[in-house]
């Protein structure tokens, strides 16, 4: 399927794994620990990075039989490639590593405009970024992460945190049902949601 977040990106796998790879320049993965963090299955994986260090955007070494991956930030256009990276395919591993330990958070969803791109749904870039905590983490965390967020991806993130009962509820919201009707992407795993 085509990349609709940044269409200068092969496919939207592509744009999760270097979103993980060039977002942590210092540290190496192994090629299932992207498959995880990336919700790309392993032959995937194998293939595009396997094109991203024949291209040099990524380097790799082997330890014992696990091949480790890191960014190229020697790459002549690494920079540019990190921000539009970030700017299309980092709220993920960004809202992943900020709420990583968060107290109350039970599920961590991004819903919207920037989940519909993310899912395949052609339309125009998003202009914010809307997260939806499932929990009972204390709202001035959630608006401190929130604003955190914001300033690393340089974008509006707007948090709506709601009950786990009224996620769990027959009978949801019109709120709810909206965003239920809708693509949604879990943070924790990278998964599209539909």
């Amino acid at each position: 399927m085509a990349a609709q977040l940044t269409p200068f990106v092969r496919s939207d796998a592509v744009g999760a794994i270097l979103a993980e790879t060039l977002g942590h320049p210092d540290r190496e993965f192994t090629l299932a620990e992207l498959g995880r963090r990336t919700d790309t299955s392993g032959p995937v994986v194998h293939r595009e990075v396997g094109r991203l260090v024949e291209s040099a955007v990524l380097c790799d070494r082997y330890e014992g039989r696990n091949r480790l991956v890191s960014a190229n930030a020697d790459h002549p256009l690494f920079a540019l490639m990190r921000d539009l990276i970030a700017a299309t395919y980092g709220p993920v591993p960004v809202l992943r590593e900020l709420f990583e330990g968060v107290d109350g958070v039970e599920k961590l969803l991004i819903y919207g405009s920037w989940a519909a791109r993310r899912s395949g749904e052609s339309g125009a870039f998003p202009n914010d970024l809307d997260v939806l905590v499932v929990g009972d983490a204390p709202r001035r965390v959630l608006t401190e992460l929130a604003a955190e967020a914001g300033d690393q991806l340089d974008l509006p993130v707007n948090v709506t945190r709601i009950a786990p009962v009224d996620w769990d509820s027959e009978e949801s919201s019109p709120f709810l049902s909206t965003i239920r009707s809708r693509p949604l992407v879990d943070v924790r795993s990278g998964e599209i949601v539909d």
